[in-house]
């Protein structure tokens, strides 16, 4: 018998595994079990080329590894190197008490070199909390793994230098490290406010969905900056803390998308997908055990939906749960999968298929049903569920020479920290940060707030109950952008009209 441990990440959730190794005399053979999928089944053959690459000779015994818990379906590659150093131990290759002790992640080439794989950061959280801190993996993830406190990591380049070090007879080869460089790691933005002329409507839209971590909705022309206004609010929101840093690094290791060089990602990432984006790419999936998709990774940072209308009806929808709950539960045939998916979501939107329905709409092509039948693309439980609402105008000859000099992001973001520190000394005690987190139910026990306008709106059916809450959210982040301890009826009815995409002045 041969044992040592490997990791299984359901999520973000990583369940220790002992990886077991049985050596019988009997016909020669090699059975994987331990609900294996078809990626890890293929271990078998990576590892014995492997094994014999690296100069040790092969069991040729009846090898049966199992994966306890047997009832945890597995997926990856991320196994080979504990499949491997456990049936070397039980052949008696290397010392058996050395490897039980420690934790193996990595996949193995058939030339026995190591490769990186997505995952370890959570998967060496999950080792060390589990009580096991000594963590071998590929060089190209030893950055990553020394991320987590505590860990003990031992970094290799491949198979032969793992059993030299519990002291198997191999031959000493300097193997060249495996090195992969992971795609499109999100950068932090250098894009500045000061870049967008005019729009002062839309630019304290930006800063009040900033400020209360709200979603919002810009609707106007081709032409008018929402996609500017949208890639600039990552830059007004302020770091994450080491919390949130854990976790949306983690997000990004499972995805692939993580340069440990960088450490961890303090900055809010920012998503843009495209509007031909499957539901599997927006909000997670695929084959076996489901990925997180661009709303994970967009985990306490920016989701942008640019043409929003042009999106899948399927893939807005499935928006509606992590915009409700903060997370994302994927349910498939070989397991589910939880991650978080707290964001902020941003949709930019024009008025009609071609874009002109604005002002006297006399340029506009479109017919009524076009433009009603576009517009409708956008659910009512969808936008119910958006804080504030604001519509873009085209701007004059007269508003550009108008214009001084805008604000730039470092001003603005001094005023959004200022407000979102109000906000959580007023939370604190409580599993929530920011206006927009708060439920209702804790909103309409707090004194102070008039909603005697909310009342009527509700009454006459211009908003919902939990269209009221929303409001109440925003007029707090109104209060607290204006250094008031609670709302006034100008901050209501300021966030009203925010909510029904009425023109407001800074």
């Amino acid at each position: 018998m041969g044992r040592t441990r490997a990791v299984c990440l359901v999520g973000l959730t990583g369940h220790v595994v002992e990886v077991e190794a049985h050596l019988a005399a009997s016909v020669p053979g090699f059975t994987l079990v331990g609900l294996p999928d078809a990626s890890l089944a293929e271990s078998r053959d990576r590892v014995r080329a492997a094994v014999t690459s690296s100069g040790v000779s092969w069991p040729q015994r009846r090898i049966t590894v199992n994966l306890s818990p047997a009832a945890l379906p597995k997926a990856g590659a991320a196994f080979d190197l504990a499949v491997a150093v456990a049936t070397l131990a039980g052949a008696g290759a290397c010392d058996p008490r050395a490897v039980d002790g420690a934790v193996h992640l990595g996949e193995l080439g058939l030339d026995g070199r190591l490769r990186p794989v997505r995952g370890v950061l959570p998967a060496v959280a999950a080792a060390v909390a589990a009580g096991h801190p000594r963590v071998v993996v590929p060089i190209g993830n030893a950055d990553e793994a020394r991320l987590v406190p505590g860990a003990e990591v031992v970094a290799a380049t491949s198979l032969r230098e793992v059993l030299r070090r519990y002291g198997a007879d191999v031959p000493e080869v300097d193997d060249e490290p495996v090195l992969v460089e992971h795609r499109g790691a999100p950068a932090a933005s250098t894009a500045d406010l000061a870049d967008v002329v005019g729009q002062s409507s839309a630019r304290w839209a930006l800063e009040v969905a900033a400020a209360g971590g709200h979603h919002l909705l810009m609707v106007g022309p081709p032409g008018t900056g929402k996609t500017m206004l949208a890639a600039r609010l990552p830059g007004l929101l302020p770091d994450l803390d080491e919390r949130d840093a854990v976790e949306v690094t983690g997000v990004h290791s499972v995805s692939g998308t993580f340069r440990p060089g960088d450490g961890l990602l303090r900055r809010p990432p920012y998503e843009d997908p495209h509007h031909t984006a499957t539901p599997a790419a927006v909000v997670g999936g695929g084959s076996g055990l489901p990925r997180p998709g661009a709303a994970s990774r967009a985990h306490r940072g920016v989701l942008f939906l640019d043409e929003a209308p042009e999106f899948s009806p399927r893939v807005l929808e499935t928006l509606r749960q992590p915009l409700e709950q903060g997370e994302i539960v994927l349910h498939r045939a070989a397991g589910s999968a939880r991650y978080p998916a707290r964001f902020q979501l941003v949709l930019a939107a024009n008025p009609c298929p071609c874009g002109l329905s604005v002002g006297r709409g006399l340029d506009c092509t479109c017919t009524s049903l076009a433009r009603r039948r576009y517009f409708s693309r956008l659910s009512g439980p969808l936008l119910d569920r958006v804080d504030v609402q604001v519509e873009v105008h085209p701007l004059s000859r007269a508003d550009r020479l108008a214009q001084g000099s805008p604000e730039g992001s470092a001003v603005v973001a001094d005023r959004v920290a200022h407000a979102r520190d109000r906000a959580r000394r007023r939370l604190a005690g409580t599993p929530w940060t920011t206006n927009a987190e708060v439920p209702g139910s804790w909103l309409r026990g707090r004194p102070g707030a008039p909603t005697h306008v909310l009342d009527r709106a509700l009454d006459e059916g211009r908003l919902s109950l939990r269209g009221v809450d929303r409001v109440l959210r925003v007029a707090w982040t109104l209060a607290d952008l204006a250094g008031r301890d609670v709302p006034g009826s100008d901050d209501v009815g300021q966030a009203l009209l925010l909510r029904t995409r009425g023109q407001v002045a800074a």
